[in-house]
């Protein structure tokens, strides 16, 4: 009774006929290795193929997750009797003059304030060379610059990496341009006609794999939306965050703290990178506060840091994310390790949701809940 098969789980290995010397166990292995090295071999095929075109592969997904950002707008306003361009147009251009106007006031702050900050590194790096020489250790100003020079050069080779890896997509200026304009051209068409270019997408594999193919999609888009959204609004309230508590603690302080607004727009955009992206920027907000105002107020400003991270993680994730986007914390952690290693920050960038659509699509499929729902309308999908 206990080791009767279960019923509905498919049907057995299917075995060919060779050596009976040969033990079952060693057949069954060899049937299911080359079947594992067949779509092992694929996926890296897929793989080398997006990082190759990965200048055409990067502002397709861009367009992708800033859409299921959009999608829920755009069909707001057209069940506000908007016609369906003009809300469009209205959501892009909309988008397009926030970020450009954010952009303009972080660059005109870190012009304005970064002479002083950088006067202030100096100051800073004189008083911590004489304390260090004061200690008993017998250190001197020779031991102290050579290490200074050192940890200069490493961050130096750090952030030659860094951006090298960032404009991996291209390596001039026409290249990110152009990428530019590829997103916003492909956020449009997306927004316009995603429906019926999804449709000539799924029309194109066999017959018989195109329902489940457009259920499971459209359950893994659905997932895909809830995460980009979700993860929005965490990362825009985590900046706002840590933003305020910076602009606060600079109002005890002569001058008050610099770089308020590039800190938060680095945190907004850091939330994106999950665990790496939490830990960098808040470093710079600390780092910024040590030169400007000593240890005192880095020890206040890494408080502040940490109980807006552990607020978000403790209850904002836990609420406002519920069960919408199930992914096992270490499915993350191994998602960003592996995507930052083939594609640099643009893998570890859109590792998660590729791991969110991945995740939903398969259990679709593997569970076969495509049947329930095979036609889902556009509240479906956005909602």
């Amino acid at each position: 009774m206990l080791l009767r098969r279960p019923k509905n789980v498919g049907p057995r290995l299917t075995l060919a006929a060779g050596d009976e010397a040969v033990p079952r166990g060693m057949q069954i292995a060899g049937a299911w290795s080359w079947r594992f090295l067949v779509v092992a071999a694929a996926a890296a095929v897929v793989i080398a193929l997006i990082v190759t075109f990965r200048i055409v592969v990067i502002p397709l997904l861009v367009a992708a997750l800033i859409t299921t950002a959009l999608l829920p707008v755009v069909a707001a306003l057209v069940r506000a009797r908007w016609p369906r361009g003009l809300a469009v147009a209205v959501s892009v251009v909309a988008l397009i003059v926030a970020v450009v106007g954010l952009g303009w006031l972080a660059v005109a702050q870190i012009r304005d304030e970064y002479p002083q900050l950088q006067e202030r590194a100096l100051e800073f790096w004189e008083e911590s060379q004489a304390w260090i020489m004061s200690l008993p250790f017998g250190i001197d100003a020779a031991e102290i610059t050579a290490f200074g020079e050192n940890i200069l050069a490493v961050i130096r080779d750090d952030i030659s990496t860094v951006l090298s890896s960032a404009l991996s997509v291209g390596s001039s200026v026409g290249h990110f341009l152009a990428g530019a304009l590829l997103t916003i051209f492909a956020l449009i068409f997306t927004l316009l006609d995603g429906r019926r270019i999804w449709q000539w997408i799924v029309g194109v594999l066999p017959a018989r794999a195109q329902p489940a193919t457009d259920g499971a999609a459209r359950a893994g888009w659905v997932t895909l939306g809830n995460f980009v959204r979700v993860q929005v609004l965490v990362a825009f309230i985590d900046a706002v965050g840590i933003g305020l508590g910076a602009f606060i603690l600079g109002l005890f302080y002569p001058g008050g703290m610099p770089l308020v607004l590039p800190i938060a727009i680095l945190v907004f955009l850091g939330s994106f990178i999950p665990i790496i992206g939490a830990v960098v920027t808040g470093a710079i907000a600390v780092l910024v506060a040590l030169i400007s105002f000593g240890p005192l107020a880095a020890v206040i400003m890494l408080g502040i840091v940490l109980l807006v991270q552990q607020i978000e993680s403790h209850v904002l994730q836990p609420l406002i994310m519920g069960t919408a986007v199930k992914v096992h914390p270490l499915a993350v952690v191994l998602a960003v390790a592996a995507g930052s290693t083939i594609a640099g920050i643009a893998g570890a960038f859109f590792a998660v949701p590729v791991v969110a659509f991945l995740n939903n699509f398969a259990k679709t499929i593997a569970t076969g809940s495509w049947r329930e729902n095979p036609n889902p309308t556009i509240e479906d999908v956005v909602r």
